[in-house]
């Protein structure tokens, strides 16, 4: 237990009003739309090969926990509009791992910006102050650490 931490908070609502207000946050992000931007499926499965680097279909699918058949028409889609390559296996030649593209990497990026440029216009709408903004960037190593711990 933390002795620094003020008896009168408690931890359990903390939490709970935190991932309510995240939830929030991050749901409608999600749904910004991006021309020729990709769905929640391809952009996941770009996402988590991005991280992973070089695998199989079959691993991303335990990853994601989809079925490999689903994985597979998702990876489809994918190779079709060139933002992943297949490629022999270094270590077993019979095996072909995926791997991102630079364009795929590329649409990554751009849904990056695109939902970096909506918080940012949000920000410097007339919302917030000053001093809320400074509330708010003090605040994001502290979510991003708690973000690790769990």
């Amino acid at each position: 237990m933390n002795e620094d931490l003020d008896p009168d908070l408690d931890p359990d609502a903390v939490a709970s009003t935190l991932l309510a207000s995240l939830s929030v946050l991050v749901r409608r992000v999600r749904q910004v739309p991006i021309e020729g931007g990709l769905g929640m499926p391809e952009r996941s499965a770009l996402s988590l090969l991005n991280r992973t680097g070089p695998t199989t279909s079959s691993a991303l699918a335990r990853e994601a926990q989809i079925t490999a058949q689903a994985m597979g028409e998702t990876l489809s889609t994918l190779r079709a509009r060139g933002l992943v390559e297949r490629r022999p296996d270094p270590d077993d030649g019979r095996r072909v791992v995926l791997t991102v593209t630079d364009a795929g990497l590329q649409a990554l990026q751009d849904k990056r910006n695109a939902r970096t440029e909506l918080i940012a216009r949000a920000l410097t709408s007339e919302t917030f102050t000053a001093g809320e903004l400074a509330q708010l960037a003090a605040a994001a190593p502290l979510l991003e650490r708690l973000a690790q711990n769990i």
